[in-house]
């Protein structure tokens, strides 16, 4: 098993985007709920201000207060002529992850592995402590090496494109009228929560682009929380409490696993490890689900108090 970053812990429930350059979108991001914000100099910058986007985002960096919120920066790719200066220019104050777009294979990732390395020495910073999320399956080759791509000891969680990821294939659309997904990308839904979770990092679910379906958003985050996906990415700060409220746990649903820890406790001296809780039969999976919805709880709580001592 890969060792890890500390930062795989951290909590991810929301990760949002920010407009590079936006001074009055930054600020108003730092007012909300968002767990990590992503400070983006791919998608919501033209080329001609990519130079002094990414100038912007190293003065952030240096001199905004987050309070607390996981610092992000999504890079251009490798392939572009601004992904190296994106890392170059804002290691000088690094954040604590870069969103790394359109990954298409492991070798990408020893290249940024590489260079992060080279400016934590330049810069005096101590190594090995900026991690990485990806955006994978953008590309067609992305969702045929999903399952190597956590193997990169930097990587701390694993999200999923959709949108870059229809116009690679040339398709029209990526969802069926009623909302739900095409085939081929429920594939790479599915794919990216296996790998990360094989690999040991979080998954996090994608961003739902449709801002006036307030009721898809919600079925679609809880679905993705029930599947096992520990957060979304988030494109409008009203998306941002739905989001929080689908990836925390359910006060009802805690107090139900602490009497069914409590109940196998009791029966653990009895020498059972089946029995009737609350009429149904449960057993050792059922157990160990409400262990992991406590300690998921516990870490929420602590995270977040954490966060507020910080404002």
């Amino acid at each position: 098993m890969i060792d890890r970053l500390p930062g795989v812990n951290r909590l991810r429930r929301s990760a949002h985007f920010v407009p590079a350059a936006n001074e009055k979108m930054l600020h108003k991001s730092i007012a909300t709920a968002a767990d990590c914000l992503i400070l983006d100099l791919e998608d919501a910058v033209a080329p001609d201000r990519k130079k002094d986007a990414r100038e912007t985002v190293a003065r952030w960096l240096r001199d905004v207060d987050f309070c607390g919120k996981e610092r992000a920066v999504r890079m251009n790719p490798l392939d572009t002529p601004w992904g190296l200066d994106d890392l170059e220019v804002t290691m000088q104050y690094p954040p604590d992850v870069y969103v790394v777009p359109k990954i298409s294979t492991l070798d990408e990732l020893a290249t940024i592995g590489t260079l992060l390395t080279h400016w934590e020495k330049t810069y005096g910073h101590p190594e090995g402590q900026v991690g990485l999320i990806l955006i994978t399956t953008e590309t067609p080759l992305s969702a045929i090496n999903l399952p190597t791509l956590s193997h990169n000891q930097r990587v701390v969680s694993m999200s999923w494109g959709a949108e870059d990821l229809s116009a690679a294939l040339g398709g029209s659309r990526n969802r069926r009228p009623d909302g739900s997904y095409l085939e081929v990308y429920n594939y790479c839904r599915t794919m990216t929560l296996l790998s990360a979770a094989a690999g040991g990092v979080q998954p996090m679910d994608t961003v739902y682009v449709d801002l006036e379906d307030h009721d898809g958003l919600v079925k679609e985050c809880q679905e993705a929380a029930w599947m096992g996906f520990t957060g979304k990415i988030t494109i409008h700060p009203k998306q941002i409490d739905v989001v929080n409220a689908a990836f925390s746990p359910d006060p009802a649903a805690v107090e139900e696993a602490e009497r069914l820890i409590k109940a196998f406790a009791e029966a653990k001296s009895a020498g059972l490890v089946t029995l009737n809780f609350e009429g149904k039969m449960v057993d050792i999976p059922h157990l160990a689900r409400a262990q992991h919805l406590i300690k998921r709880a516990r870490e929420i709580k602590q995270q977040l108090n954490q966060s507020r001592s910080s404002k």
